[in-house]
């Protein structure tokens, strides 16, 4: 979240590059567990900073989402359900069933086809490998 008071310290490469959006949900063999964990760690520090610093209804601007100007509570409302979605990953084991994506059965990913998710797991698998997993 980005707000005139908890502007993010640092810039978050691969989703601050407009073009690298939504490559940033798995690890690349070139970075490190500690790093991954450093990363992590450091972000939900300035998230709890922020939810306790500021009002639930301080503005805010998440410039990649439709409607950019937002409240924290609009931003704790989207990561509750985000976090509640892919907890445990169920969604991926929904996508298996039937191939589906998104919150409802019938919302299906037409960008997304069987050579995308090809390329996307041996791009994930040979990361995997190079760090020894």
């Amino acid at each position: 979240m980005y707000s005139d008071l908890r502007e993010i310290p640092e810039p978050l490469r691969r989703w601050d590059d407009t073009g690298q959006r939504g490559t940033d949900m798995w690890a690349t063999e070139h970075e490190t567990r500690e790093e991954i964990t450093d990363r992590y760690r450091r972000v939900w520090e300035h998230s709890d900073t922020t939810i306790t610093a500021l009002a639930i209804d301080a503005p805010g601007r998440v410039p990649w989402w439709p409607r950019p100007n937002v409240r924290l509570f609009n931003v704790l409302v989207h990561m509750l359900t985000e976090t509640s979605r892919h907890a445990g990953h169920a969604d991926i084991l929904r996508e298996q069933l039937d191939g589906a994506t998104g919150t409802a059965a019938g919302y299906p990913n037409p960008r997304r086809d069987a050579a995308f998710w090809e390329a996307r797991t041996a791009e994930i698998e040979r990361a995997a490998k190079a760090r020894g997993f």
